[in-house]
């Protein structure tokens, strides 16, 4: 076992882990703040979403940095990164790859498409058309490829990172449902601060930055932390908790459609990889409360009578903050987390 592998990880004291994450967290989110000034929350739910194994939809209006979130994040991470231009007259084997005829071999011949990365940039997915993007539905959520009848697995770790303009609708299509529902996470970048900007035209008037970002991160890392996020402890009452969240959403009239199961996947997810972001090996409340919105708004749809009264899904999601109760049970969480640490050095032979 090499001391840089995923499993070599799961055996190292738990303070170290969380050390480990700590650092490289800050390292990446450094180095994507240098292009994208004045937004670390933005940058900080990218990372939740990367180590919660999930995929990005960065959504906004034109020139407030979707696809700079989106290219600083892939360059910060020695990892392969492939970037799709998503166009109307883009074909499902363009992403996914086909099968060509090797007169060679007198055989057809498997030549991936751009799918085959670990981080995938989808830039103006809204662009594409719905069978287009109904492509990214078996890639997304169960990380392979079937083409022709065979199935190739993607590699690991695998991230979408999709950008959309929500404003300009002329020759585009709106994302489906289930397609929504298999991004982890939506985020809006929302325009800079006067400070930020002046900040940004000083650093950005004479060059790129992109062009000067370098790695500092790699995939094994990744992963390993990836591993570290998945045994944050979850106690039966914050699992609860977020059960009841989720739940509310379908019984609430304002909606015609609340959120699904996966959402309560991926909501506990990003919660845990929350937690350790805050250097935490337990998840509480507050973890809950800080993902809800950008996990669970973009999977809603509103009744025609709600969106005539103007609701918002992410208005609705904060009132149903207020009206679930939250667990007041004491969690004692870090000992969970500590024992089955404990429990997996004590199966590994020395």
């Amino acid at each position: 076992m090499t001391p840089g592998s995923p499993s070599a990880n799961s055996h190292a004291p738990v303070d170290q882990v969380l050390g480990e994450l700590h650092g490289a967290v800050q390292r990446i989110a450094a180095n994507v703040e240098r292009v994208l000034v004045g937004k670390p929350d933005v940058v900080r739910l990218a990372l939740v979403t990367l180590l919660a194994e999930g995929h990005l939809l960065v959504e906004d209006v034109p020139g407030v940095g979707k696809t700079s979130l989106a290219k600083a994040l892939a360059r910060s991470i020695d990892c392969t990164v492939s970037r799709v231009q998503f166009t109307p007259d883009l074909l499902p084997s363009d992403i996914t790859g086909s099968s060509i005829y090797n007169r060679q071999e007198n055989d057809f011949e498997f030549r991936p498409g751009p799918i085959f990365a670990n981080i995938v940039v989808g830039d103006e997915i809204n662009r594409a058309s719905p069978k287009t993007q109904s492509a990214l539905l078996e890639c997304m959520e169960e990380h392979q490829v079937t083409v022709d009848g065979n199935t190739y697995p993607l590699g690991s770790p695998f991230m979408v990172i999709a950008t959309q303009n929500p404003i300009e609708m002329e020759g585009t299509y709106a994302l489906p449902e289930a397609q929504r529902d298999r991004f982890t996470a939506r985020v809006s970048v929302g325009y800079p601060d006067p400070q930020a900007e002046l900040a940004m035209v000083d650093e950005h008037a004479g060059h790129n930055p992109l062009d000067d970002l370098r790695p500092v991160s790699d995939a094994n890392q990744i992963l390993r932390l990836i591993e570290a996020v998945r045994r944050v402890h979850l106690s039966p009452e914050v699992r609860r908790y977020a059960v009841e969240l989720v739940s509310a959403t379908r019984r609430l009239p304002e909606l015609r459609l609340g959120a699904s199961p996966r959402s309560t996947l991926h909501l506990v997810r990003a919660a845990r990889a929350q937690a350790a972001l805050a250097g935490r090996d337990f998840v509480v409340p507050d973890d809950i409360h800080a993902v809800s919105i950008p996990v669970l708004a973009h999977r809603l749809v509103l009744t025609a009578e709600a969106q005539a009264a103007r609701r918002s899904p992410a208005d609705l999601i904060r009132a149903l903050l207020q009206r679930v109760p939250v667990p007041t049970a004491a969690l004692d969480p870090s000992a969970a987390f500590v024992r089955s640490m404990n429990n997996n050095n004590a199966g590994t032979p020395r």
